[in-house]
């Protein structure tokens, strides 16, 4: 039987991504986001691809009640869930003395409390069956924090505290319940199209930037094997490795850098409609605007994904090697 899979984020980025690769192997798929239009869209596209079942429902996933809302109905409709997916984020792209009490909040609640809120009610129903798989889309930036985003790292190294907490409770309990945390390099998404910019400039990802479908495809492996974390890209696995000797000197480095590196040289648009409070359906897709800078393919992730096959091929090159080093040196003496 095809796999019930919930995916909070879906109508547009990594969410939507995400949701087109379980789409392609036949899951029954429930989508949320805030916005009915732009889930209706990704729904259709869902059908196509080749869901077994898709149900869109309208939820901001920083109100506890609507999340809870969402996985029953889930449960009613479509079955018990199998996989919950947190993905939906939202950032400020500003100095933290520009940014309000309430945008913080704001940002605080979706991103970090909407994984909380989806993962409890994940737990709710598959702890009493002892099984199911929850998988959190962190960063890079869980790891390294950067300049102009402290409300997004903020939430996304709370996220991996929260994640690490219960991962220990879950051991302790015996559960069969699985966590995993997917950290996410720069990645071509709408985000730097519709987040709240305070800078006078536009804003992009930071190089080298990837597909949301090579995130995607790292999400729907981690949400099918026992893997405590997966790293997509060799730059996040550089920052988070990096930032455990040297952390002074990246600090230093994201100052000088990284600040500017966020930034276009095309002067920011005024009033540019943002989705911190509310969604912006024009721009809800899965890709952004840097297509020909992105990478469709991540050779790191291709090695961590595929590691057991290759350790045995390096094992088995090294035995043969071995064994035919030993043949010469034996032919050698006769």
């Amino acid at each position: 039987m095809s796999k019930i899979v919930v995916i909070s984020g879906a109508s547009a980025g990594v969410g939507r991504a995400t949701a087109h690769e379980f789409a392609r192997k036949g899951a029954r798929i429930a989508i949320l986001a805030r916005d009915p239009e732009s889930l209706a869209a990704t729904r259709v596209e869902l059908e196509q691809l080749g869901a077994a079942a898709v149900l869109d429902i309208p939820t901001d996933v920083a109100d506890a009640d609507a999340v809870e809302y969402a996985a029953d109905r889930v449960e009613r409709e479509l079955g018990p869930i199998d996989i919950w997916v947190n993905v939906a984020m939202v950032t400020i792209y500003a100095p933290v003395h520009r940014i309000s009490p309430a945008e913080f909040k704001r940002s605080t609640e979706v991103t970090y409390l909407g994984t909380v809120y989806g993962t409890m009610a994940a737990l709710a129903r598959m702890r009493p069956r002892n099984r199911g798989h929850i998988v959190q889309v962190g960063s890079a930036l869980a790891y390294r924090a950067i300049p102009l985003q402290a409300a997004y790292c903020g939430a996304k190294f709370a996220i991996r505290g929260f994640t690490d907490s219960l991962r220990c409770e879950l051991i302790h309990d015996k559960s069969r319940v699985r966590l995993t945390m997917v950290q996410l390099p720069a990645v071509n998404t709408p985000q730097f199209d519709w987040a709240m910019n305070k800078m006078p400039k536009k804003v992009e990802p930071v190089p080298p930037i990837y597909q949301p479908e090579v995130v995607a495809r790292a999400i729907y492996y981690a949400a099918h094997h026992k893997r405590r974390e997966i790293f997509v890209g060799w730059p996040a696995v550089k920052a988070i490795w990096a930032n455990k000797f040297i952390p002074g000197l990246l600090d230093r480095y994201a100052a000088k850098k990284a600040w500017r590196g966020e930034e276009t040289d095309v002067a920011a648009e005024e009033d540019r409609p943002n989705n911190l409070f509310h969604p912006v359906p024009s721009k809800a897709r899965t890709r952004g605007r840097f297509d020909s800078e992105a990478q469709d393919f991540s050779k790191a992730i291709w090695l961590d994904l595929h590691r057991t096959q290759v350790l045995a091929g390096v094992a088995l090159l090294t035995a043969l090697s071995l064994t035919f080093s030993r043949q010469r040196k034996v032919d050698r003496n006769d």
